[in-house]
């Protein structure tokens, strides 16, 4: 069986050199480009599975190049960038990447990252979810979640925030797109109050599912629904 490749966009040789070896080591085959000049080309003919794509590139930065890329595939594709203030931003234009990662991080890290955005694209390409997934049930009438035989109450701004997570698994929501899922007029609301609520929530989904955890916090960026064991 052929090795998942993964395309290094990474203009700092010695990381991207790292990060090949890590992936390397972890079974994948990688290809490494240093200018944001040659992605698409890179792209085109090395066909990768995943894309690691920096954000600051010479000549064509990191979003120009997601751009590029998402308007011909659906290649998944995690961005990395040294400012986590950056990751809001990205969020904000929607740019279509899969995931973030900040610098300084660990290969470690990154090749967790990589294997479970491939295992999601996987089960979503064969319409599957993760089994807890399946059975957390939201009831649009009641506003009931309810996990086998087990259910809880929730607000009506804690269900659409559920909901709007649950209806894409592993997608990272910034708390300003939780805002706009929750709140049709131009209140304003902080970061604290959507803080509040995913607390809130994780509580009550912790009552019925002890033992799996729903919604996770991704530093410097929101929170993004993927059922996990505990």
């Amino acid at each position: 069986m052929d090795k998942p490749r993964i395309l290094i966009v990474e203009d700092e040789p010695k990381l991207a050199d790292i990060l090949s070896k890590y992936l390397t080591k972890a079974e994948y085959e990688t290809h490494i480009v240093v200018d944001g000049a040659d992605a698409e080309h890179a792209f085109n003919h090395f066909d990768p599975h995943l894309i690691l794509l920096d954000i600051m590139l010479p000549n064509v930065d990191g979003i120009e190049i997601c751009k590029i890329i998402r308007a011909k595939s659906n290649v998944p594709v995690i961005m990395t960038t040294a400012k986590v203030e950056e990751i809001d931003r990205l969020l904000g234009l929607e740019i279509g990447a899969d995931d973030y990662v900040c610098k300084p991080y660990s290969p470690r890290e990154v090749v967790a990252r990589v294997k479970a955005v491939l295992r999601r694209m996987a089960l979503n390409s064969n319409g599957e979810k993760h089994d807890a997934e399946k059975k957390l049930k939201l009831d649009d009438n009641t506003f009931f979640a309810s996990f086998l035989s087990n259910s809880i109450s929730l607000t009506h701004v804690e269900y659409l925030l559920l909901k709007s997570m649950q209806a894409h698994p592993g997608r990272i929501y910034s708390r300003d797109k939780l805002m706009d899922h929750i709140y049709d007029d131009d209140r304003i609301v902080s970061d604290r109050t959507i803080d509040s609520h995913i607390k809130k929530i994780r509580k009550k989904l912790h009552d019925i599912a002890p033992e799996h955890e729903f919604i996770h916090s991704i530093y410097g960026a929101g929170y993004k629904f993927e059922a996990q064991g505990v």
